[in-house]
């Protein structure tokens, strides 16, 4: 099969553009075209541009800034011969008929034979692209509709013609797949989609709603948030994030392009605050504001919402719904509650879920590809089918008959069933002639959640897991609130090593691992405060030293262990891909040692191993100092990587570690190395350093001064950066002595306990836990 060695934009606008950063994530180059600007002597100019902007974007479009020199601009007039070698070219070209039609006879006459071509379009039927194009580009013609923004974004939808060839489909679902991290669902050529003709159904239908029944924006964001298991920014949070004006452009389109019976017609309503709202620029947050807004007072910023019924704003306060609270995690009974929050809500999903319903499959083949759309394009844990099911495919029949609206027929065939069930250990989805089908996964994917419907655990407690993933490896998952580690994973880490034994026999190795959305984000704090509060300082001590204990066990055991992270690894967490014998990261790993956010340093070996890190980087300066220096200047502003790339810079991770690009390719990846490792594995040797002691420490305190003279560094950021440089620079010992890893590991108890005792800390640890931010103190 061919592959994608190269790529090339056209139209470097602010989707193109991004489409074309992460391309390069993937270590792709990439050729990005635009139009020829009038009035600029740089005919490449808007290429150009783009490429600049893109490295100011917050949140970065680019895992690694190097990868920006991976793009070259030019434009269309000069530049097609530099398609002559490319083997994807990607249109996002303004959404006008024309304007495409005319590009792709262009890039026809210059592309090579068996390049494929793309376009972003979201509302331009695949037909109306192709009419008038050559038979070969519609054979190598499809659609791939990227979600903004494209690197965060998993949901990639792919849309095929009729003369579409079968292995340009597959080359570029599975790039599109192992090398860009995105969940591929194939789409019928139908208008919007997948996502988008259901999202946008749902939102309109929530703000209709919201405004008959009289709810605030708090109220309806309350509801469709984590209640439901969609985003914190609710509805209008969400429309203030893409656009308010988005949506009537949206509106046009579809009422252009749906079928006339479409259900949407009837919920297409215009109000007039949203149209009042637009005119006056309050557009959401790319304008003066929108259901929310920021306003300036004189005790700082103020966060204000709109009326719905007055177009007032007001100060916007969090609410507690009886309701919701009541409810639970139980949809059904929050539905059925009778006050005007359990009617809201009935008549959301009543009418979202129904024409959902409604529309396999002439949307999609199967509900597993709807529900995808909408986990990976809107990011609801729930698809519009799972969420039927959660709250009973039966009853919300029978609640649609008795109030008179219409039942879908294929809801009616899962009325006496479900949508999905559990058979033999296997995952199955209803298919649309009633009978149920298996849930295929790609090969290369491997899920601890299909894993657990068909065994049980090896081992468990209240915290953590220990799991048969196949091939001889144990997984071990962490299943704390946040994955925060207690002496109950401490206790896991320490029975997996002992159940694994020398990795000669049913066991090889081991997988750190979990699905959560975080990996961990470190030592339970609350744990701790409640310690502190009734000063169990033997107990916290405990706590490090068990840490310290069960990480050193792991590092040193006679099988390989591969951590293999996704999202934030922070503190603790961190600590323990430090201490594992490989890291398999996911591409967004957010990976930091952040103990000096609550006035600490770390205490489970993370000053060890960064140090040896450091130590024995290929590419450093000599001498003792400058390695120091790093770790120290890594640490004390508790730097966090960006992507899994970033922290191979950072030596959170070493160059030799594994990156996966997509979240559900990362456990598979993770027993493979394992399995690599266990061919000959041996244990590391302990850490070894001549490090210079109070001489060290001195220099990295007049660093550490210099920023407290200027205002940078606070009073009790200067009294835990020299605990840290105690640690890093190894004690009282001097250059003349060797310093052990175990002897730095007493440094980090020593100078964590002293940290501790102090109020400045206490009073860290208390504002994190009440606000999840650092105080500055």
């Amino acid at each position: 099969m061919a592959s994608i060695q190269k790529a090339a934009v056209i139209g470097a606008g602010v989707m193109g553009a991004q489409i074309a950063a992460h391309i390069t994530n993937a270590g792709i180059p990439v050729v990005l075209l635009d139009i020829v600007p009038k009035d600029n002597p740089d005919r490449s100019a808007i290429a150009k541009g783009a490429i600049e902007k893109l490295a100011k974007m917050d949140p970065a479009p680019f895992m690694h800034p190097k990868n920006a020199k991976l793009i070259t601009p030019g434009n269309l007039e000069d530049d097609l011969d530099r398609l002559k070698d490319v083997d994807w070219i990607i249109e996002a070209v303004l959404e006008n008929p024309q304007v495409k039609s005319d590009l792709y006879k262009k890039l026809d006459a210059v592309r090579k034979p068996g390049s494929i071509v793309s376009s972003n379009t979201s509302t331009i039927p695949l037909a109306v692209l192709t009419s008038g194009q050559s038979a070969q580009f519609a054979k190598d013609f499809l659609i791939t509709h990227f979600f903004n923004p494209p690197r965060y974004m998993r949901l990639l939808e792919l849309v095929t013609g009729l003369t579409t060839r079968t292995d340009a489909v597959e080359v570029i679902r599975d790039f599109c797949d192992r090398n860009l991290g995105k969940g591929v669902v194939r789409c019928k050529d139908t208008p919007g989609f997948i996502a988008n003709r259901l999202g946008v159904f749902f939102l309109q239908t929530a703000v209709n709603a919201a405004i008959v029944h009289g709810l605030t924006v708090e109220e309806v964001d309350a509801i469709f948030s984590k209640p439901v298991g969609m985003p914190k920014t609710g509805v209008f949070g969400l429309l203030d994030l893409i656009g308010i004006d988005l949506m009537p452009l949206i509106a046009r389109n579809f009422m252009a392009t749906l079928p006339q019976d479409d259900t949407y017609r009837s919920i297409n309503k215009e109000q007039p605050l949203i149209t009042k709202m637009i005119a006056d620029g309050y557009t959401g947050r790319k304008g003066k504001g929108g259901f929310y807004r920021l306003t300036k007072s004189e005790s700082g910023k103020v966060k204000e919402s709109i009326n719905l019924n007055t177009g007032e704003y007001h100060p916007s306060e969090k609410v507690k719904l009886a309701a919701v609270e009541a409810a639970g995690k139980n949809l059904r009974a929050l539905c059925e509650t009778p006050d005007k929050i359990g009617k809201f809500t009935w008549t959301v999903l009543s009418q979202a879920l129904s024409y959902a319903a409604a529309l396999v499959p002439q949307i999609a083949d199967d509900i597993v590809a709807v529900d995808a759309g909408m986990q990976l394009g809107f990011n609801w844990k729930f698809g519009p089918f799972e969420l039927i099911d959660k709250l009973g495919a039966g009853w919300f029949a029978e609640r649609l008959k008795a109030d008179g609206k219409p039942v879908p027929p294929f809801l009616q065939k899962a009325a006496d069933k479900s949508f999905y069930r559990v058979e033999n250990g296997k995952l199955e989805y209803l298919t649309v002639d009633g009978a149920y089908n298996p849930v295929q996964r790609s090969v290369g994917v491997l899920l601890l959640s299909d894993i657990k419907r068909a065994s049980k655990p090896v081992t468990k407690n209240g915290s953590a897991s220990l799991w048969d993933i196949g091939e001889g490896v144990l997984c071990l998952e962490f299943h704390t609130k946040m994955n925060a580690i207690d002496p109950d994973v401490l206790g896991m880490i320490k029975k997996a090593v002992s159940i694994i034994g020398d990795g000669k026999g049913q066991w090889k190795g081991l997988v750190v691992y979990n699905e959560g959305e975080n990996f961990s984000v470190g030592v339970n704090l609350a744990l701790a405060m409640f310690a502190l509060n009734i000063a169990m300082y033997p107990a916290i001590e405990d706590l490090v030293k068990q840490g310290q204990d069960s990480y050193h066990m792991l590092r040193f055991a006679p099988f390989p262990s591969v951590a293999a992270p996704s999202g934030m690894a922070l503190g603790g967490g961190c600590e323990i891909t430090l201490n594992c014998s490989a890291v398999q990261a996911h591409a967004e790993t957010y990976i930091g040692l952040v103990e000096v956010g609550v006035g600490l340093i770390p205490g489970w070996g993370g000053c060890a191993q960064m140090l040896g890190r450091a130590f024995s980087a290929k590419k450093r300066f000599g001498g003792p100092i400058p390695p120091i220096s790093h770790v120290f200047e890594t640490l004390s502003v508790a730097k966090v990587a960006k992507s899994a790339f970033d922290a191979q810079e950072l030596q959170y991770m070493r160059q030799t570690d594994g990156i996966t690009m997509n979240r559900d390719r990362l456990l598979y990846d993770a027993r493979q190395r394992v399995l690599e490792l266990a061919k000959d594995y041996k244990p590391p040797e302990p850490w070894v350093m001549n490090l210079p002691g109070p001489t060290g420490r001195a220099a990295l305190g007049l660093a550490v001064e210099s920023f407290r003279l200027i205002g940078k560094a606070l009073p009790h950021d200067v009294t835990v950066s020299k605990a840290l440089a105690a640690v890093l620079c190894g004690g009282e010992h001097d250059l003349t002595t060797q310093t052990t890893e175990e002897q730095i590991l007493a440094l980090e108890r020593r100078e964590f306990m002293k940290l501790i005792y102090m109020p400045e800390t206490v009073a860290r640890i208390e504002h994190m836990l009440k606000t999840g931010k650092p105080l500055r103190n």
